[in-house]
């Protein structure tokens, strides 16, 4: 009996000690030697020198920066068009995940707030990346995510009857190709046809050949066709 109590007293203590963690105000956390407002300053000093930077600072730390400095830089120029000029600066907010440390700074813009993020790795407080995304409602996140559900359910839907129409094709050929040698076949016996009408004439118009050729002889001769054969006429 006095373990059950022991045992419920620790666990008590724990969800008080959880709780108590969790209502810990994260401005007074030490962050791997790093404080809520040092981090903070950190995000609000990155945006101060991308506002105050020129074409030509801009271009050197492209080429000059590194991966991340280059890539920030690309992002707040394609951030700032879409978004519109920085105005002021909204909420800042430190997160640790695991291994990871997120601190997000919020950036009210003409037309859309966005946050500019620092993605530290938690045990060297290395910086992984800074991200810069905009601040959609719940609304237009629905709407994005059904207009490529949309998108995804029409492409496969194209897909399936491109599919269908090759199937179909495949039952079409064998049967035009069946059509094309029906036709020939019927084709062949009027080829023959004609061929044997020509060689017809061209045997009738030998005989009338021979005739007159007999006659003219037979004229000149002052004889009868009955006294010779053509048996042969050669042209030349």
């Amino acid at each position: 009996m006095k373990k059950k109590i022991f045992l419920i007293a620790v666990l008590c203590l724990c969800m008080l000690g959880l709780a108590a963690c969790s209502n810990t105000d994260p401005k007074t956390v030490d962050y791997n030697g790093y404080s809520y407002d040092a981090l903070q300053a950190n995000c609000v000093g990155t945006v101060q020198t991308l506002v105050s930077m020129t074409d030509e600072d801009k271009a050197y730390y492209i080429e000059n920066g590194g991966e991340v400095v280059g890539n920030l830089v690309i992002k707040w120029d394609e951030a700032v068009e879409e978004y519109g000029a920085f105005v002021d600066f909204g909420e800042f907010e430190v997160t640790k995940s695991g291994k990871t440390l997120t601190a997000a700074q919020t950036c009210q813009m003409e037309n859309r707030d966005m946050i500019l993020t620092y993605v530290y790795t938690y045990h060297s407080m290395e910086v992984d990346d800074i991200t810069i995304d905009g601040v959609y409602s719940v609304g237009e996140k629905m709407s994005t995510a059904l207009m490529n559900t949309l998108m995804g359910i029409s492409i496969v839907f194209f897909v399936l009857v491109l599919i269908c129409l090759v199937i179909c094709c495949f039952n079409i050929i064998p049967y035009l190709e069946k059509k094309k040698a029906a036709k020939a076949t019927a084709n062949a016996p009027a080829a023959e046809a004609v061929e044997e009408v020509a060689v017809v004439e061209e045997q009738a118009d030998d005989g009338e050949l021979i005739a007159v050729i007999a006659a003219a002889i037979a004229a000149a001769e002052g004889t009868s066709t009955d006294g010779f054969v053509v048996r042969s006429i050669r042209r030349r």
